[in-house]
This record gives structure tokens, C-alpha cells and sequence, in this order.
């Protein structure tokens, strides 16, 4: 395989039916994936559409990994044999690409047990904004966003989440990670982004009792930002 391929890293979304959530998770764990956090959500397909395939509206829930191509090419492959990920009710399972992870040793324990080598910084052409993705012990989202504005950020939108894998988060990182756990996602311009992920882990890192570990996905479109820009010359 060549090494371009497996710098590539990518953000794995799995949005699953309660009653599969076991099985699913059991497989990643064998193919050596850290499921990093676990959302729940409620499906919203029209009641038409669950009487045509036979389902009910049912509790769902999301997995967030970190996964490189080389893992999501064999997680595709047991999804799709093993596991029927594409029968009606089971869930979708999709990957967005990461541009950056602030920290060495919180991307080695992201991508622990995968066979990733760290390639150049990717980007999207002419990508505008970056979603940053910030995991962070629960209580601190206030200290995550005023680094973030403090450094030119604007608002963000917390989410409450639990993580789970964090049995070597010791190893990698030197401190030990609690389960309650919130997801704030701040949207920056490009140019910004380095600056912002820069001040939330130097007042919300490690070394805070935030303990918040920061990545950044490609923006390829947006709305809404105007407060962002700068207003234009008369």
C-alpha cells in the first residue's frame, strides 16, 4: 500500500439502531478502532417511510472514530459482509477527511493500533472555513471559548457526549480521561485556524482540568458567517 494513503486520516461517523450499537462497536474494536465518544439521538425518518420497510422510530445512537483509508477500507468490508450495515434500520457509516490534530501525543492516541504514518497537513482547495472539533471534560466548555475568542474565534455549540476507549489515554497522554465528556464545534476561518486550536490547548489542554483534545475538519461551504467577515469598504 502506498504511505500517502495511510497519512490520510478521516473522522468516522456511525449513526446506528440502539439493538446494533454491540456488534458494531465489538467489530471496531477487533479492527483496533477507539470509539472516542458516543452521542445519543432520535431517528426522524417520516412515518411512511418506517411502515414501507417494516421499522419504528427508535433511539439511535452516534459513534465518533478516528480511522485512517486504510482502516475504513476494511471497515467497509465487514460492514458490508458481516454486519449488513446496508439493510433498511441498521444505520449509515460515513467519513469526513481531517485536516489537523493539535499535539503529537493526542495523535497517537487517536490513531493507536492503526498503521497510519503522519503525512503533510491536508486541506481542500480553496476551503474558507474549518469546523474545529474540540473533546473536553464536561463543565469547561467556557474555558475552551474564551481561548477561542480571545484568538479570533467566534461562537460555538456544545454538545453533551460520553467518551469511551479511554483506557489508554494514560499510556499517550499521561492523564486519565473522565466518560462525561462534551463536544463544542466552533467554525473558524482557514487562515485562523492554527491560532485558535494554538490557544485552546495551551489554556484548555492537558495540562488544564479541561483536558481537551482539538481537530479540525474542512468547511467546504457555509452560511451564516457574515459577523466573520469584514464589512465592506464604503
Amino acid at each position: 500500500m502506498r504511505e500517502e494513503n495511510m497519512s490520510e486520516l478521516y473522522m468516522m461517523v456511525s449513526v446506528l439502531n440502539k439493538y446494533k450499537v454491540k456488534k458494531i462497536s465489538e467489530f471496531y474494536n477487533q479492527q483496533g478502532i477507539s470509539v472516542i465518544m458516543w452521542l445519543m439521538a432520535r431517528g426522524t425518518a417520516a412515518g411512511e417511510i418506517l411502515d414501507y420497510f417494516g421499522l419504528e422510530e427508535s433511539t439511535k445512537v452516534v459513534l465518533i472514530s478516528l480511522v485512517t483509508r486504510e482502516t475504513w477500507n476494511e471497515v467497509k468490508k465487514g460492514l458490508r459482509g458481516k454486519l449488513n450495515i446496508e439493510v433498511p434500520g441498521t444505520g449509515i457509516v460515513f467519513i469526513i477527511p481531517v485536516s489537523s490534530i493539535g499535539g503529537k501525543k493526542q495523535l497517537q492516541f487517536l490513531t493507536e493500533n492503526q498503521n497510519f504514518v503522519k503525512g503533510e497537513e491536508s486541506s481542500l482547495k480553496d476551503t474558507k472555513y474549518e469546523l474545529l472539533v474540540v473533546v473536553l471534560n464536561q463543565g469547561y466548555t467556557e474555558l475552551v471559548m474564551d481561548a477561542a475568542r480571545d484568538a479570533g474565534a467566534g461562537g460555538g455549540t456544545a454538545i453533551h457526549a460520553k467518551g469511551t476507549g479511554m483506557e489508554g489515554a494514560k499510556k499517550f497522554l499521561g492523564v486519565s480521561l473522565a466518560e462525561e465528556k462534551e463536544i463544542v464545534l466552533i467554525v473558524v476561518k482557514s487562515g485562523d485556524k492554527n491560532s485558535v486550536m494554538r490557544a485552546i490547548m495551551n489554556e484548555a489542554g492537558l495540562e488544564s482540568k479541561a483536558r481537551a483534545i482539538v481537530f479540525s475538519l474542512p468547511v467546504t461551504s457555509a452560511l451564516g458567517m457574515r459577523l466573520m467577515e469584514p464589512e465592506p469598504e464604503e
